[in-house]
C-alpha cells in the first residue's frame, strides 16, 4: 500500500509569523497536534502541541509569539507514493508519530499518522511504531 491511500489529504498550515495561539486554535478545530509550517509555497518546518507546550508556555514566552520561534525547523517528510510499511518504519527510527506527505514536485499534499497506518494496515505494524517511538531520546527529544 503506498503512502497517498493511508494519508490525510485535508492539512492546515501555519505561516512562521502566524502566532503560537493562533497555531493551537487551528490545532484544536482539526483536532491534530501538528502543523506543518510553510512560506512562500515550501514546506519550512513543523509545530507541534508539545512544542508549544515545551518551548514556549513552559519558558513564560507570550501568546503572540511567532511560530517561528518554536517551531522544529528539521523538516521530516515522506513522499506520497513511497510504501506504508517502509515509512512506518521510518517513522519508528526517528521517533515522530506524523509525518508531512509531499509528492515529487516537494508540494505538501498531506499527513500520515501512526492512526492513519493502523487504520489501512495491520495494528501490529502500527504498535511496533509506537513502541519505538515511545522510547525516550531520539532526535526529536526535547530534554
Amino acid at each position: 500500500m503506498k503512502v497517498r491511500e493511508a494519508m490525510s489529504r485535508e492539512v492546515r498550515l501555519v505561516a512562521p509569523g502566524d502566532s503560537i495561539r493562533e497555531a493551537a486554535q487551528r490545532m484544536a478545530e482539526i483536532d491534530a497536534g501538528v502543523l506543518p509550517v510553510g512560506e512562500n509555497d515550501r514546506l519550512i518546518g513543523v509545530i507541534t502541541d508539545r512544542d508549544i507546550a515545551i518551548r514556549a508556555v513552559a519558558q513564560g514566552k507570550d501568546p503572540t509569539t511567532p511560530v517561528r520561534d518554536v517551531m522544529s525547523q528539521e523538516v521530516l517528510y515522506c513522499y506520497d507514493d513511497e510504501n506504508l510499511k517502509s515509512v512506518a518504519s521510518n517513522m519508528s527510527e526517528v521517533q515522530v508519530r506524523r509525518l508531512p506527505v509531499v509528492d515529487r514536485d516537494k508540494r505538501l499534499v498531506g499527513i500520515i499518522s501512526l492512526s492513519d497506518i493502523s487504520h489501512h494496515e495491520n495494528a501490529r505494524m502500527a504498535g511496533e511504531a509506537v513502541s519505538k517511538i515511545s522510547q525516550p531520546g531520539g532526535a526529536h527529544s526535547q530534554h
